[in-house]
């Protein structure tokens, strides 16, 4: 089956123009092909091309390709270009090398056309897969913003309440890679409020008790909101909305659940909410002190929160002033 030709663009570098030449007949129908003779003139042709993935000699003169990856890798606008070497080296220290230094993959020389072919689709569809899942973690912090736009114009409340979330669920025990996903997936548990009047949620008194009950809906419209989930990072979002109102004693709502019966994600988060919005400076409120706010979330232990939480708020601390300070409103 023939492959159609992609918008992939990618970049052959080789300072011989027979090899040069191989590589245009093998990918010349499938893909949209650059051509660079020396490392120099490679560097500078990305720089002006948006360029998918690059096949690189390794032995050239002047600038060898082990250097052209090394300064690929160290320019945030090119770092995230897998390159491929192609060589006729066989040594292992030479590919242990260039793995080390950032490269995805070797081809040897003389190349197979089959095999060129499948390792620059591989690489191709990893990178695709990757800018995909980067893009759809974009969209969830920008909504996650947007949420809080209205009561919290700098959107920074967000970003330290999701990093606090991912440093209390490492310390609750979860590995790394699932407090990530709690960490990304943080931002939309308020999501909810976009279904609140302007007039309830941007009030600068006390509600009354008919507007409290309309301000509580808001995690119910989130829940709806992210109802039906596809996505792993969206199913965990729905959890935090739906639960971070919950209260340990049974308290909370919108369903009253208590103890264990409150998913530990929907507990985790709201530990950390509560501790930015505590130690935060409103219009309607000056921010609390750190010692001040820790005394309260250790009076809540048990009522509002699991009383394994603040003792894990406590020893993170140090982590969670870092992470305050980084994402300070004024900065």
């Amino acid at each position: 089956m023939i492959q159609k030709k992609t918008s992939a663009r990618i970049l052959l570098v080789d300072d011989e123009p027979t090899n040069l030449r191989i590589l245009r007949h093998i990918l010349q129908d499938h893909y949209t092909l650059s051509f660079a003779k020396s490392g120099q003139a490679a560097l500078e042709l990305v720089e002006k091309e948006e360029t998918d993935l690059i096949l690189l000699d390794v032995m050239m003169p002047n600038m060898t390709g082990i250097e052209v990856c090394q300064k690929l890798k160290q320019n945030p606008a090119t770092k995230e270009i897998p390159v491929i070497f192609v060589t006729a080296l066989r040594d292992a220290g030479d590919e242990e090398k260039g793995f080390e230094i950032g490269a995805v993959d070797y081809i040897t020389k003389p190349v197979v056309p089959a095999i060129v072919l499948a390792r620059v689709k591989n690489h191709l569809s990893l990178t695709s897969v990757a800018s995909l899942h980067q893009t759809h973690l974009d969209l969830i912090q920008r909504l996650g913003r947007a949420a809080e736009y209205k009561d919290n114009e700098t959107g920074m409340h967000v970003q330290r309440m999701s990093r606090y979330t991912r440093e209390l669920a490492i310390a609750y025990g979860f590995p790394e890679d699932y407090a990530d996903d709690l960490m990304m997936a943080a931002p939309m548990h308020d999501i909810g409020k976009i279904g609140i009047a302007d007039n309830i949620l941007l009030k600068p008194g006390k509600l009354t008790a008919e507007e409290y009950e309309v301000m509580k809906t808001h995690v119910e419209i989130g829940a709806e909101i992210l109802s039906n989930p596809r996505s792993h990072l969206i199913e965990l979002a729905r959890t935090m909305a739906l639960t971070h109102h919950e209260k340990w004693d049974g308290s909370g709502y919108p369903n009253g659940l208590a103890k264990d019966d409150i998913p530990i994600e929907g507990q985790l988060i709201a530990v950390a909410d509560v501790f930015d919005a505590l130690t935060s400076e409103r219009p309607y409120k000056k921010a609390w002190s750190t010692d001040e706010a820790i005394n309260y979330i250790f009076e809540q232990s048990g009522k509002h929160f699991d009383p394994e939480l603040p003792p894990l708020l406590q020893k993170t601390l140090p982590k969670l002033l870092k992470i305050k300070d980084e994402f300070s409103e004024i900065n």
